[in-house]
């Protein structure tokens, strides 16, 4: 077959590692710890049906069923406003609205829209890995700002931003994914401020947010910007369904704005018109806090049961208040990589840690996810874990 000369932006990107591991899992019996899915029974399959079928039945379906306006559905951008006007505590308008087609692709074009081939972007160490590899392809430098219990380390995200001039910072402040750490107000405010001083943008990916249970909600980053370099990245995913692909950005910025827009144009056009209808009028509906209610309580179960679970074992397994993941590290002398080929022999499988950090190492971390699980599964994998460590030791 042909040799292709393929583009240098791939030079040194791999596929998702969490995605490889997906293939492993059409084993008979095996247990997965590896993805961020909502349960099966978060999945409101029967509601989400029938608004279907009404958004289509009544008089906007022709246009729903049409090619759409890039900037999104119009409906959609006035309850995504309002979700963060109410349920955030953000001052949005519907004009500073972009529904993107999940948050994932909101990170794609702030990437496009700012960073050069060798432009820094900070990220915290470790990181979301789909978010890094973004970064990648785009030729961004990568500069890790290590964490603590309170999230970043602001020493060293002062020294990195003299040093590097960073172009983006790109955070996760409630629940991070990996590793559930939620950023303290202090240093909330701290970030906004030095975005101002220095002036970067600041992606606030915020996914998880809803997910809480404990504690008190703490305000977003953006609402301490005052130069509208906070770009605040919401999504659906998690709260009403994956699979419809709708995330949104507030912009404050009209000519980051604009940008975005264009590079989005070039990408998918639009998102899915049928999927902001649906997302929009599940929100208008005010179905949302009755579902967030059923959730929350199954997933607090399920964290509290994985938590008792690997207190059993020899790793050390880091609280969180909420979000859909549990890391841990262990003993150094255990290589996660390793771990993983005698976990998946076992029937379970993770994802290792080294693949959240720009610059690899910490070969002794892992996460794992709780909310695909049930709790019989969630005891039988821990268990299976535990009889891999004891193999690789």
């Amino acid at each position: 077959m042909y040799e292709l000369g393929f583009a240098r932006r791939f030079d040194g990107v791999s596929g998702s590692a969490i995605r490889d591991i997906f293939k492993l899992l059409g084993k008979p019996g095996m247990i997965s710890f590896a993805g961020g899915n909502p349960a099966w029974g978060a999945l409101d399959n029967e509601t989400l049906s029938g608004i279907a079928r009404d958004v289509l039945a009544g008089p906007d379906g022709r246009a729903i069923l049409q090619y759409g306006a890039t900037e999104g559905w119009k409906p959609l951008r006035e309850q995504t406003a309002k979700f963060l006007r109410e349920e955030i505590g953000l001052s949005a308008d519907e004009s500073e609205i972009l529904p993107t087609t999940g948050s994932t692709q909101a990170i794609d074009l702030l990437l496009k829209a700012l960073v050069n081939p060798g432009d820094t972007v900070l990220v915290e160490g470790p990181s979301f890995l789909g978010s890094l590899q973004a970064m990648r392809i785009y030729g961004a430098n990568l500069v890790e700002i290590p964490m603590d219990e309170e999230g970043m380390d602001m020493a060293a995200l002062r020294r990195a931003i003299e040093k590097h001039r960073p172009k983006m910072l790109y955070t996760i402040p409630n629940f991070q994914n990996p590793t559930g750490v939620t950023l303290s107000l202090e240093r909330r405010r701290e970030i906004a401020r030095l975005a101002a001083e220095h002036g970067f943008v600041v992606a606030e990916d915020d996914p998880y947010r809803a997910l809480r249970y404990a504690g008190k909600a703490l305000p977003a980053i953006a609402s301490f910007d005052t130069e509208g370099l906070v770009v605040y990245l919401t999504s659906f995913s998690k709260l009403i369904s994956p699979g419809l692909r709708v995330g949104a950005a507030m912009v404050k910025n009209p000519a980051l704005m604009r940008k975005l827009v264009v590079g989005k144009q070039s990408t998918d056009l639009h998102t899915p018109t049928l999927s902001q209808a649906i997302t929009a009028e599940y929100l208008s509906r005010g179905l949302l806090p009755g579902h967030m209610a059923k959730i929350l309580g199954m997933y607090r179960e399920q964290l509290a049961l994985m938590l008792r679970e690997l207190a059993k074992l020899p790793v050390k397994a880091y609280p969180t208040e909420g979000g859909l993941f549990v890391w841990c590290e262990m003993d150094e002398r255990v290589d996660a990589l390793k771990l993983l080929q005698a976990a998946v022999q076992n029937n379970v499988a993770f994802v290792p840690g080294t693949h959240f950090y720009a610059n690899g190492g910490h070969l002794n971390t892992l996460r794992l996810n709780f909310s695909n699980s049930t709790p019989e599964q969630i005891v039988q994998g821990v268990h299976l874990l535990e009889k891999s460590i004891q193999e690789v030791r």
